[in-house]
């Protein structure tokens, strides 16, 4: 049996301008009032597709990984998680429900291999269509819940 110590996390996309609401715990950790879901994570201005901006949690850049997470910021600002894989099997599936704060976290599965910014914006791309629609039912939903 291995031992916790020895068992390896995948590398965090951490943003080191971010502002914590700690002086000890990094902004993730300690979102400050107001900040957006994801805070605290680097925002890939570059990673844009029709508006929609990708946000790396896991750092796939740093070290190659099959698997990891991810945020979507849609034009408006909001924002909406995402567990990715990468796969040639078609997946798109609802983890987590819509709240006040996000429209939700998405299971994704992306045919390009997660190693640079030119190919997560092609996986963007792919599964954009989807994330569009669950922003549009999301935004519907928060008008419909207040």
């Amino acid at each position: 049996m291995q031992e916790n110590s020895l068992l390896k996390g995948r590398p965090l996309a951490i943003d080191p301008k971010s502002t914590s609401a700690s002086p000890t715990d990094p902004a993730f950790v300690a979102r400050p009032i107001g900040a957006p879901v994801y805070h605290g994570f680097v925002v890939l201005e570059d990673v844009n597709v029709e508006g929609f901006t990708l946000g790396a949690i896991t750092d796939f850049e740093a070290e190659p990984c099959d698997t990891g997470d991810a945020f979507v910021i849609a034009p408006d600002g909001s924002r909406s998680g995402l567990v990715w894989e990468v796969s040639t099997n078609p997946c798109f599936q609802q983890l987590c429900q819509f709240d006040q704060d996000r429209w939700g976290v998405w299971a994704v599965s992306f045919p390009y291999p997660m190693t640079d910014r030119d190919r997560a914006r092609k996986n963007l791309a792919l599964v954009l269509p989807d994330l569009k629609a669950r922003w549009e039912d999301w935004k519907r939903w928060l008008a419909e819940s207040q």
